[in-house]
């Protein structure tokens, strides 16, 4: 395995001075009074996105809102099949959050597990790697925070209402209609409503090729309400629902061939959050969060056994306390879920139940309880010190109750680290951190198991994860940049692995395969003086899995292999009335990577294979006018992939197209040039 000693990352530093930029407000790493909490451990890769960027970029997905995000890639160019990888982890190895309420289990493999509606985003913060003890459950990978803007926050100073209309129109190929309306009921105390309505057709990539299946219509529907109450009390309540619909491939993450049918399939998710939050002022606070989150997603199989559906349910709580001693600041808290996973055909049983392994059972049901108690301690034994450290206890039981079969698990989870100021510029960052994580929910679309087989390994143990980092970060004159150094292992990584084995084993069967191992650096750099501003990134890792590069494939759900790549963003804002900014994005070829391993083990082919990631450019314009005196209204444009590139992302599942008997198996590319024009009007 390829490995990056500290030397090995010293060395790589004058690139990150090659690089010439300025580490921006979306890339530099939140201070504490942007964030609710303090946060040392990884606390140099961690990222804020915040609402300036989403509306100026025009975000529409996931992959817009991370496209110059260090250590993050977003596979697939259909919103539906997008996956995060944070340092080639996939999502569901990260915990992510909307208002608190997470996201959580697969519904479908081949769709992605995250769905979010950008327009409505006060800012998106980012943990990578296992950090602290408060970033949530199963936090293996990191941790993605999002956060909807309050009511009272859009209202401009001295009015007691407002609302904001935007009317955007893509070139490759759609529109996007946005209405919003917010005021004070009293006090700080707000309601907000909004509607989002997406229709797009079906994409062209660099090439003018259309990807079928890649059309669909978006309706977004988002109240809240909340603010401070005075006292030290704080509330929000609020309630989302997200529809997606269209016909897509039968497997909506590969390509849709001339001659392939498409299947209407439609997804929703529904979430309710509350959040209560008191400050004594006295040094302590508590802050309370409640949530009943449900995701769904269905296709017609017409021509198989017909409608097919899932969903997930999330119900929890979280109840943290912080409390100032002396030098100390300490968060506490315990947190609770239980999530039921549902799959089942919905068609007439003469359609489905051919297809069934058993015709007297159509519906498959899976339920986990998680509970959680955790303790962080930032403590500054001097004004140039910071220290953290803290001990997480989570505790995993999962039911099969179709199949009546179980699995439980629990353990404990510590971090430490701290932050150095050498100088009033120079900073030292080191940190190490644990986390633990059971068996959850399984993917929806396979909980049906053949009789007499099972798909938990009976001696299944739960993932644990070591996570250091090792960094500096440096500001001076408008001149910044940081270097990280970052080894993770994961040792009991559990997979379904692909293809059924000996009996008892089902065709999904979860067990452990080994030990997943990644380590890499992140360079930033950057200048900033008067309007302008650049910015730069270099971002490297291997991840493997029992010392093999892993292949969003034969790995899915766990991760996928990404070529080096790097980041170089100028802005120039003259006035408050205008801002431009050029982005380029490089990644590099991955070339021979060793893949269909576990075919080889099972018989299917003789040997493994090679396929490779090609390296890609990609250059992105945007543009922010306000052309009348009133800035209450607005022009935003931007143009993606401004050279019409043909490319796939490497968090896509490479091309295995050219292997007998896997012509099929690939991602799908990304779009051509997308010129968007957007018209705000704020009233």
């Amino acid at each position: 395995m390829r490995r990056l000693s500290l030397r090995a990352a010293a060395a790589a530093a004058p690139l990150l001075f090659a690089l010439a930029g300025a580490v921006s407000a979306q890339e530099a790493a939140p201070s504490p009074s942007e964030v609710e909490e303090i946060v040392v451990v990884g606390a140099l890769t961690d990222v804020v996105v915040r609402r300036s960027d989403i509306e100026r970029t025009q975000a529409n997905d996931l992959q817009d809102l991370f496209r110059a995000t260090p250590s993050v890639a977003v596979g697939g160019s259909l919103s539906l099949a997008q996956k995060i990888y944070v340092r080639g982890l996939e999502d569901s190895l990260l915990n992510v959050t909307v208002d608190g309420a997470p996201q959580r289990g697969t519904l479908f493999h081949h769709i992605g597990r995250v769905s979010v509606e950008p327009e409505l985003l006060e800012s998106v913060e980012l943990q990578t790697g296992a950090g602290e003890a408060t970033a949530g459950f199963g936090a293996i990978g990191g941790a993605i925070r999002f956060r909807t803007v309050d009511p009272t926050a859009l209202l401009r100073d001295g009015r007691d209402f407002g609302g904001i209309a935007k009317a955007g129109w893509f070139s490759n190929d759609g529109e996007k209609i946005s209405l919003t309306g917010f005021g004070r009921l009293f006090g700080d105390v707000g309601l907000l409503a909004s509607w989002v309505q997406v229709d797009r057709g079906d994409l062209e990539d660099g090439d003018g090729e259309v990807l079928r299946g890649t059309a669909a219509e978006q309706t977004l529907g988002f109240v809240k309400l909340g603010g401070d109450l005075g006292g030290g009390h704080r509330f929000s309540l609020s309630y989302e629902m997200r529809d997606e619909e269209g016909q897509f491939g039968q497997r909506p993450n590969w390509p849709v061939r001339a001659n392939d049918r498409l299947f209407p399939g439609t997804a929703e998710r529904r979430t309710l959050t509350g959040n209560y939050g008191f400050d004594s002022g006295e040094g302590w606070e508590i802050e309370a969060t409640g949530y009943q989150t449900r995701t769904e997603f269905t296709q017609d199989r017409y021509d198989r056994w017909g409608l097919y559906g899932a969903g997930i349910e999330s119900r929890g709580v979280d109840l943290r306390g912080r409390f100032e001693l002396g030098q100390h600041r300490i968060t506490a808290g315990i947190e609770h879920r239980r999530d039921e996973v549902v799959s089942q055909y919905l068609a007439d049983p003469a359609v489905w139940a051919a297809w069934a392994w058993n015709p007297a059972v159509g519906r498959f049901v899976e339920e986990g309880t998680l509970t959680g108690l955790y303790v962080q301690d930032h403590w500054r034994p001097s004004d140039t010190l910071l220290v953290s450290f803290g001990a997480r206890y989570d505790d995993y039981e999962l039911d099969q109750v179709t199949y009546a079969n179980s699995t439980s698990s629990d353990g404990v989870s510590f971090n430490g680290g701290l932050t150095w100021d050498v100088t009033p510029e120079l900073a030292f960052n080191i940190g190490y951190a644990e986390a633990f994580r059971g068996q959850e929910i399984g993917d929806a679309f396979t909980l049906e198991t053949r009789p007499g087989r099972i798909s938990l390994a009976p001696d299944l143990k739960p993932e644990e994860v070591g996570n250091f980092e090792v960094g500096l970060d440096w500001a001076r004159d408008g001149w910044r940049a940081s270097a990280v150094w970052f080894d993770m292992a994961i040792d009991n990584v559990v997979l379904d692995q692909l293809g059924s084995g000996p009996a008892p084993q089902g065709a999904t069967y979860y067990e452990n395969v080994g030990r997943f191992e990644s380590d890499g650096i992140e360079l930033r750099a950057g200048y900033s003086t008067g309007p302008f501003a650049v910015d730069a990134y270099f971002n490297s890792y291997d991840s493997r899995l029992n010392g093999k590069r892993i292949e969003g494939y034969e790995q899915i759900a766990l991760g996928n292999s990404m070529g080096d790549s790097w980041n170089l963003t100028a802005r120039y804002t003259p006035s408050d009335t205008l801002d431009l900014e050029v982005s380029l994005t490089r990644y590099e070829d991955l070339e021979d990577l060793e893949v269909l391993f576990r075919e080889v083990e099972l018989g299917w082919i003789g040997q493994t294979q090679f396929v490779d990631k090609p390296g890609y450019t990609v250059v992105d314009l945007f543009a922010r006018w306000a052309p009348f005196a009133n800035p209450d209204v607005e022009l935003l444009a931007a143009v993606y992939n401004l050279f019409d590139e043909t490319y796939r992302h490497h968090a896509s599942v490479a091309d295995y197209s050219a292997i007998p008997g896997y012509e099929i198996v690939r991602g799908i590319n990304e779009p051509g040039r997308n010129v968007r024009l957007t018209a705000a009007y704020r009233f």
